[in-house]
């Protein structure tokens, strides 16, 4: 009996998936590359949110783990302007059992208002409030007691502010983290090439007004800077082939000079949006986060 065209494929994907289910890297966390258990009463599934941040409303969305929770929180952000938002981590660590929030920052991506560097830190604050929040740690089936701050790029910055700041947060990871306040000190028109660039989807802007306004960015929010307030915390610094690692090594190195032990390190060949690790990402963050105590 012939097989239609459909089925013969059919049947070729299920024994292409099959062989490489039955043998996946042994390091390799299972949730990468398998599905959770379907859980009819408390399936994972996805909620629309609008986080309150002064005055106006953050769009975010949660990705909510399977299962009854509490779950442990991601706070996912992303950077400048946010065109790789890394929502395959995220769906990952949602896989892994976590839920993960991530949110646009007012003046991008659709949120109100307009687009500041000093406010994204705001923000973040305002998100974090959010997950901490009774009322929505029930609806979303969070364990708020567990919560960790993952940024890339610029969100990596605002990250690691934020974590130096906030000492519930139970851990830290920045990827391929830049330091805005190096640009506070570039000559303008450096500033303004750069700030050309990184337009899109950001509003109330032009490449002058971000350039002055990431100008205003103090020392006090240096990398650097962060690292007494992180001396005691779980920390993943993820680096690679950018030009950036240098920023996350100074901070690594002066939480080190403080006595902080806690702090693991991983530098990857890439580019700065792990466009060709996606999977390595994945794996270095789920197996640190399953780590934590």
């Amino acid at each position: 009996m012939r097989l239609s065209l459909s089925a013969t494929f059919a049947a070729i994907f299920s024994l292409a998936a099959s062989a490489v289910l039955a043998a996946p890297p042994a390091d390799l966390p299972p949730a990468i590359y398998t599905d959770p258990a379907p859980d009819s009463v408390h399936p994972a599934r996805m909620e629309v949110l609008h986080i309150p941040s002064h005055g106006l409303l953050l769009n975010g969305i949660a990705y909510v783990a399977a299962g009854a929770g509490g779950h442990p929180v991601v706070v996912l952000l992303h950077g400048l302007p946010g065109n790789e938002k890394n929502l395959d981590l995220a769906q990952a660590i949602r896989r892994a059992g976590w839920t993960v929030v991530t949110f646009n920052y007012r003046g991008s991506w659709g949120t109100p208002g307009v687009f500041r560097f000093a406010q994204n830190l705001e923000d973040a604050d305002a998100a974090l409030a959010f997950v901490r929040d009774p009322a929505n740690a029930k609806s979303l089936g969070l364990d708020a007691r567990r919560v960790v701050i993952i940024g890339h790029s610029m969100g990596g910055w605002v990250a690691i502010n934020t974590a130096a700041r906030d000492k519930d947060l139970i851990g830290l990871v920045s990827i391929s983290a830049a330091d805005m306040t190096r640009l506070a000190g570039a000559p303008e028109p450096i500033r303004e090439k750069v700030m050309a660039g990184n337009m899109e989807s950001l509003a109330g802007v032009t490449a002058r007004s971000m350039a002055a306004d990431v100008a205003t960015l103090g020392p006090q929010y240096a990398l650097p800077s962060g690292a007494e307030g992180l001396v005691g915390k779980p920390y993943l610094a993820l680096t690679a082939d950018d030009g950036l690692a240098g920023d996350t090594d100074a901070l690594v190195n002066a939480i080190r000079a403080r006595g902080g032990r806690q702090v693991s390190t991983l530098h990857i060949a890439t580019d700065h949006t792990w466009d060709d690790r996606r999977i390595a990402l994945e794996a270095a963050v789920i197996g640190w986060l399953q780590a934590l105590k």
